[in-house]
C-alpha cells in the first residue's frame, strides 16, 4: 500500500520512537505505579441516571461518577465503532491513521503505532483485555479476536455466553435485516454470568485477583446495548412499558436538515415500524444499559475488595453515542448531531481534588491517550504525534479554563439519496455545534446550544450575522485539507 507522504512521516515517527529503549522498572517501585482499570461499552448514549435520564437505573455508574469527574461533553471521533475504538486507542484521529469503516485496521495505514495499552505494556505494566476493546462485529464476532490488535496486550479472553447459542430466540422487528443492524432483542432466561457480558465481568475480576500484587493496564469492553439488545428478564421487569416514550421533535424538525446528515442505514424514520413495536426496543435497550452497569458493579465491587481501587485509575467510556428516536426517528448510529457524537466518560483517579463532580468542558477521546499516561507518570515522547491533550487540570478543576472544541467526523456512504460517499466533518465548542458535508456542497448545519440543546433549528440555513461570524470562526477548525476533503496533514484545531 502507498502511502501519502504525511502519513509516511507519522509512522517513521512513531517507528523511531518504538525501537527506544524503555528501562525495566525496578522491583521496590513495582507496586506503586497506578493500575488502571480501562472499562469500555458498545453503543451507550447518556441513558445513565448521573447524566440526567429519569427512566435509566444505574446505581453502579452514578456512584462512580459520584467519586470521580463525569465529562458531560465528551465528543467521539467518529460515531462509528471501529474507527472510534482505533482513534481512542491509539491517540490518533481518524485522518491521520485513514479508520473510518469498520473493516479496516490501523496498522495497514502505520504499522508502528505505539497504542495505548501497549505503551503501558512496554513500560513493565501487565495488558490484558476482557471482551471487545477493538472492533467486533456483533454478535457474529463474539467470542473471537475480532479486529484486535495483538502487540496491544500480554493476554487477551474472549468470553462467549448463552445469548449467542440463543440467537434463534432473538425478535428481530425487521427480519429482512441482520439483527446487528436493526431493532431486535430477547428477554433471555437465566442468570448474569452466563451471558457474554456477565462471562466479561467474571473474567475481568480473574485477572484482577491474579494480577493484584504488579502493575497492570486491563481493558474490560462489554458488547451491550449494542444491539441485539439481550439481557436476563430481570432487567426487562425495571422498564414497565408507561414509562417507554420516544423523543418530543417539532412536526417541520427535519425540513432544515440536509439530506446527508441521515444515517444511509436508517433511511426512514423509525425504519417504518409502529411505535408500540419501537417503544418494545427501546425498553430492550434501557434494559441493556441497567445489565451492563450491574457487571460493572461487580467489577468495581472486586476492585474494592481486593484493596486496589486507591491506586486504580478507573475511565469508563462508551465508544460513541447512540439514537434513540430523536429528530422524528433517527435510530443507531453514523450521526453528527448530540446524542451521537457525544459519549459518556467518567475517569476517577485518585488524589484528584474535581472528584465527586462534572466537567461541562467539551472534551475528546483522543485526550485519553495523554490522560492516562500522565495519570501513571508514563511519559510520551514529543516524537509521537498525539493531539490530544491530558484533562488533568479538569480532573483537578473540572471548572478550570479550558480552550474547549471536539471534532467529531463520518464517512456517509452512497444510497439512493446521495449516490456518493460523503465526508461530514462536525466542531463542538461549549455554545455552537456547526457541521460540514461534502465541505458544505452537501450541505451545512449549526446550532446554538445556549437556546437549542435539542438542535432542532439550523441556522445556517439562513444565518444572522451573528451566525456567519460564528460558521467562519469554525471553519478556521478544518485546516490542512487534501483534494478530497481528508485534511493533508494531522489535524490539529485552531482554538476558539
Amino acid at each position: 500500500m502507498t502511502l501519502s507522504e504525511p502519513s509516511f512521516i507519522l509512522c517513521v515517527l512513531i517507528g523511531m520512537w518504538a525501537c527506544i529503549l524503555v528501562p525495566e522498572p525496578s522491583e521496590a517501585g513495582e507496586r506503586e505505579r497506578p493500575n488502571v482499570l480501562f472499562i469500555a461499552v458498545d453503543d451507550l448514549n447518556s441513558s445513565i441516571g448521573c447524566y440526567g435520564d429519569p427512566v435509566a437505573q444505574t446505581p453502579h455508574l452514578d456512584q462512580l461518577a459520584a467519586q470521580g469527574v463525569r465529562f458531560a461533553h465528551a465528543c467521539c471521533q467518529v460515531p462509528l465503532c471501529n474507527p472510534s475504538r482505533a482513534s481512542l486507542l491509539t491517540g490518533l484521529r481518524p485522518d491521520q491513521i485513514r479508520v473510518y469503516d469498520l473493516d479496516r485496521h490501523f496498522r495497514e495505514e502505520c504499522s508502528q503505532v505505539v497504542t495505548l495499552p501497549q505503551l503501558f505494556k512496554q513500560q513493565g505494566w501487565f495488558s490484558a483485555r476482557v471482551g471487545k476493546l477493538y472492533h467486533y462485529n456483533v454478535p457474529t464476532g463474539i467470542g473471537t479476536n475480532g479486529l484486535d490488535d495483538p502487540p496491544s496486550w500480554d493476554q487477551v479472553v474472549n468470553p462467549k455466553g448463552r445469548d449467542v447459542a440463543e440467537e434463534s430466540l432473538i425478535t428481530n422487528a425487521e427480519p429482512k435485516r441482520a439483527i446487528s443492524a436493526t431493532l431486535s432483542w430477547l428477554a433471555a432466561a437465566g442468570r448474569d454470568e452466563e451471558q457474554t457480558d456477565g462471562l466479561v465481568a467474571s473474567e475481568a475480576i480473574r485477572l484482577l485477583r491474579e494480577h493484584r500484587e504488579e502493575p497492570f493496564f486491563l481493558g474490560v469492553g462489554f458488547f451491550r446495548p449494542h444491539s441485539p439488545y439481550v439481557a436476563p428478564q430481570k432487567y426487562f421487569d425495571l422498564y414497565p412499558m408507561d414509562r417507554i416514550t420516544l423523543p418530543e421533535a417539532p412536526p417541520d424538525d427535519r425540513a432544515d436538515i440536509p439530506v446527508a446528515a441521515f444515517a444511509h442505514n436508517n433511511p426512514v424514520p423509525i425504519y417504518g415500524l409502529p411505535i408500540p413495536r419501537v417503544l418494545q426496543a427501546k425498553q430492550a435497550y434501557y434494559a441493556c444499559v441497567s445489565f451492563v452497569d450491574a457487571q460493572i458493579g461487580r467489577v468495581l465491587a472486586a476492585l474494592d475488595e481486593l484493596g486496589l481501587a486507591g491506586n486504580t485509575v478507573v475511565v469508563f467510556w462508551s465508544d460513541h453515542g447512540y439514537h434513540l428516536g430523536e429528530h422524528q426517528g433517527i435510530w443507531q448510529k453514523r450521526c453528527l448531531f448530540e446524542e451521537s457524537a457525544t459519549a459518556p466518560l467518567i475517569v476517577r483517579a485518585p488524589g484528584m481534588t474535581g472528584n465527586g463532580r462534572t466537567c461541562r468542558r467539551v472534551v475528546e477521546f483522543v485526550d485519553l491517550y495523554p490522560t492516562v499516561a500522565d495519570l501513571c507518570g508514563v511519559t510520551v515522547p514529543s516524537s509521537m504525534p498525539l493531539t490530544g491533550r491530558s484533562l488533568r487540570p479538569l480532573l483537578e478543576n473540572p471548572a478550570a479554563d479550558w480552550d474547549s472544541a471536539g471534532i467529531t467526523q463520518v464517512l456517509r456512504p452512497a444510497d439512493s439519496r446521495l449516490p456518493g460517499q460523503v465526508m461530514g466533518r462536525s466542531v463542538r465548542t461549549e455554545r455552537w455545534r456547526y457541521t460540514e458535508w461534502n465541505e458544505g456542497r452537501d450541505g451545512l448545519e449549526l446550532y446554538d446550544h445556549a437556546a437549542d440543546p435539542h438542535e432542532f433549528h439550523n441556522r445556517a440555513v439562513q444565518p444572522d450575522a451573528e451566525a456567519l461570524a460564528v460558521m467562519r470562526q469554525l471553519r478556521l477548525k478544518f485546516n490542512g485539507k487534501a483534494e478530497g476533503g481528508a485534511p493533508s496533514s494531522p489535524v490539529n484545531p485552531l482554538r476558539l
